[in-house]
């Protein structure tokens, strides 16, 4: 769209619909990566150690914090309507996404602790706790975040409508404006009388009478 149907400011507000469904899968899947460690426990699907409600430095810096931004950033695109606002929002679940797939190899060099290894018996229930604390959880994370990075860069024609429409509601109608111009009001015996004509005047006589 040409940028002169764009009222001021319209450029950065845009309807909420717009990242509202991608918002509300990261919401659910932050809370899944925050709360996870915890809850895992008890139907052995965890990394070690195995209890629940067991607070770590490794689970709060590789786990919670990620899971957290997650959330954040999904409801930043859930709830906004200013683009800008939306897209740090966009931003941040990319940047949680990723530190959901690269935090555990990062973890020994920066000394934020280790998550243990998968509980499981066999080599795909441990390849599926990787994916699902991690590598999976992560990537998709990444995936919902970019793909509302490019919803949000794009300016359809819905939001110059619905700037157009935000603009028209918030402008106040303006009040009349006083003139400067006086207008001279006459007392009414001022009014200049009506000139009173002679009975030879009314036939046009009067004056060759007087100059006979």
């Amino acid at each position: 769209m040409r940028d002169e149907h764009v009222p001021a400011g319209g450029r950065l507000q845009m309807p909420r619909s717009r990242g509202a469904a991608s918002g509300f899968l990261l919401i659910l899947l932050g809370i899944w990566g925050a709360l996870i460690p915890f809850v895992g426990p008890l139907f052995n699907f965890a990394f070690s150690p195995d209890r629940e409600w067991v607070w770590t430095a490794a689970r709060g810096w590789l786990e919670v914090l990620p899971g957290v931004a997650t959330a954040v950033g999904g409801f930043l695109l859930l709830s906004s309507r200013n683009r800008f606002t939306a897209m740090l929002g966009a931003w941040l679940t990319v940047f949680a996404g990723a530190w959901f797939v690269v935090g555990r190899a990062l973890a020994g060099p920066l000394g934020l602790g280790d998550v243990g290894t998968p509980i499981a018996a066999t080599e795909s229930g441990r390849v599926g706790l990787e994916l699902a604390y991690f590598y999976g959880l992560g990537a998709l994370i990444i995936f919902l975040g970019g793909i509302a990075l490019g919803r949000l860069s794009i300016r359809s024609a819905r939001d110059v409508r619905h700037a157009q429409r935000t603009a028209m509601t918030t402008t106040e109608p303006t009040e009349p404006v006083a003139s400067d111009d006086v207008t001279e009001i006459r007392p009414a015996d001022e009014e200049p009388q009506p000139r009173r004509r002679t009975l030879g005047g009314m036939f046009g006589r009067g004056d060759r009478l007087a100059h006979r």
